[in-house]
């Protein structure tokens, strides 16, 4: 009998402990999803004080040391409280100089320090626990200095020989400061503070740089995305170093939670369904949607709804820009999200501006998320980029058509409507005049060949948005480190 691959998991969030954004979705599912493929998988997270003390309650204590970091060679505690979810083992590092105030992430001043700590930490408690794996999978760059140590630092330890896999979530974010602040730090030593690793340029450093230069592979979230993050549009600085490391980067695109988003066992909706029973229980959902948010009853009218971050990044200033033709005496819009108060003020107008045409609901609201996802007919990701984007995904688990930019995981996850084939209407260029032709293109499907549109409804429905494709698609790659 094989043994069972061994992988360790390092990032800055999973949920359910802690989640600002999709990084904290994949470091939850992805080592699910590989328990049922029969790996052993530990998870490495920072123990936080926003952690819910639910889950603090149930860690069981499994020991500490003193470890060196800095360049003078500082002693930091490292503690280790674990926690068995699911079959996954989660290892939390406990530190209250780093990790027992405010939210994950404070300022970068502060953050470098206490992730060159929790890079540093990871692979000592490994160590620690005599638990040697075949991968340690590193996720963004808040673990991108795992790669250095291990080769470093490590080389010589049980834990050194594991080959490493880094993931790009979003290359918007890098840990960039001071050479002497992260050389302080981190410890390591002069030499890799070179234009080949760390250094960003004349007077800083970067910790995703150094981590790409170091990793045996590179993934991110999407093929699409991995193209075009070699591209000087969206490589953020990092474009001619992800080009030179090109033979080791792929893109594998996210899945979601099937299980948590299941329209067929959901107790948030007004109405169960599944692909058989959507054309019908989706208009009882819209209908308890529009008296939820005060709009116009009308199961004839077509809805379109936004869940996002109301950010630039997003493309809402698309939609922005085309609001009042959106709308018309057949349409109506709902908007669910917080962000830059300049989207937030101006979906607020466009309520007070269309009533009963228009919701702005700007807070998070969990069960609202999930009627809207059922309730609406189509939906918006018109975002600048999207490394993979999970809204669509879970708009097409709900038989809801998303409208989106042909960029990152959304182009490789929405085929254009054509007839009998495809799951939603696109548009390729940052234009919002082409998004206003997306809307309309939906708009005509929907009002004049419903037969069609419901056959896309079910077919969105009965498409695999699961993990089990893409978690197979890791263990193809782990497997071919590993040999």
């Amino acid at each position: 009998m094989a043994k069972k691959r061994k992988i360790a998991f390092v990032g800055s969030e999973c949920y359910p402990f802690v989640k600002t954004g999709g990084l904290g979705d994949v470091m939850y599912a992805l080592p699910r999803a590989l328990v049922g493929e029969d790996c052993e998988v530990r998870v490495i997270l920072p123990l936080y004080a926003c952690i819910p003390q639910k889950y603090k309650e149930k860690m069981e204590f499994k020991g500490s040391f003193m470890m060196d970091l800095t360049l003078e060679g500082r002693t930091f505690f490292v503690g280790i409280m674990e926690l068995q979810m699911d079959g996954v083992i989660y290892d939390f590092v406990e530190n209250k100089e780093f990790f027992d105030w405010g939210n994950p992430y404070t300022g970068l001043w502060e953050d470098i320090p206490k992730y060159c700590y929790f890079s540093k930490a990871s692979l000592a408690i490994l160590n620690y626990l005599e638990w040697a794996p075949d991968i340690i999978h590193c996720h963004d760059w808040q673990a991108a200095l795992v790669p250095l140590y291990k080769r470093t630092k490590f080389w010589d330890t049980p834990v050194g020989a594991a080959k490493t896999v880094l993931t790009i979530h979003n290359l918007r974010f890098q840990g960039i400061c001071s050479i002497p602040h992260m050389k302080y730090w981190t410890g390591l030593r002069d030499d890799l503070f070179n234009y080949s690793v760390l250094k960003w340029n004349e007077q800083e450093a970067n910790m995703f740089k150094g981590g790409i230069a170091f990793a045996d592979r590179i993934t991110t979230v999407s093929e699409t995305y991995a193209q075009e993050i070699q591209t000087y549009a969206y490589g953020e600085g990092l474009d001619s170093h992800l080009r030179y490391h090109s033979p080791r980067l792929s893109g594998i695109v996210n899945g979601i939670d099937v299980g948590q988003w299941d329209p067929a066992a959901d107790q948030l909706l007004a109405a169960q369904y599944d692909a058989e029973t959507a054309v019908a229980n989706k208009k009882i959902n819209k209908t308890a949607l529009q008296e939820r948010l005060g709009l116009d009853q009308d199961e004839n009218k077509m809805v379109l709804g936004l869940v996002s971050r109301l950010t630039d990044q997003k493309g809402l200033d698309l939609v922005d820009a085309i609001f009042p033709q959106i709308l018309d005496s057949n349409t109506q819009v709902v908007v669910l999200g917080t962000g830059d108060p300049r989207y937030e003020n101006a979906f607020r107008y466009y309520e007070g501006e269309y009533k009963g045409s228009v919701c702005a609901y700007i807070s998070y609201d969990e069960k609202l998320a999930h009627l809207i996802y059922a309730g609406s007919d189509a939906f918006l990701v018109p975002s600048l980029f999207e490394p993979c984007g999970l809204t669509q995904l879970i708009a097409m688990r709900y038989g809801t058509a998303p409208i989106v930019r042909e960029t990152g995981g959304l182009k490789d996850t929405v085929l254009p409507f054509s007839g009998d084939e495809g799951n939603g209407f696109t548009f390729d260029q940052y234009n919002a005049s082409l998004l206003l032709g997306a809307v309309n293109d939906a708009k005509n499907v929907y009002f004049t060949n419903r037969g069609a549109w419901d056959e896309m409804v079910k077919r969105n429905m009965r498409k695999d948005v699961s993990w089990v494709s893409s978690a197979d698609k890791y263990l193809a790659l782990y497997d071919e480190l590993m040999q």
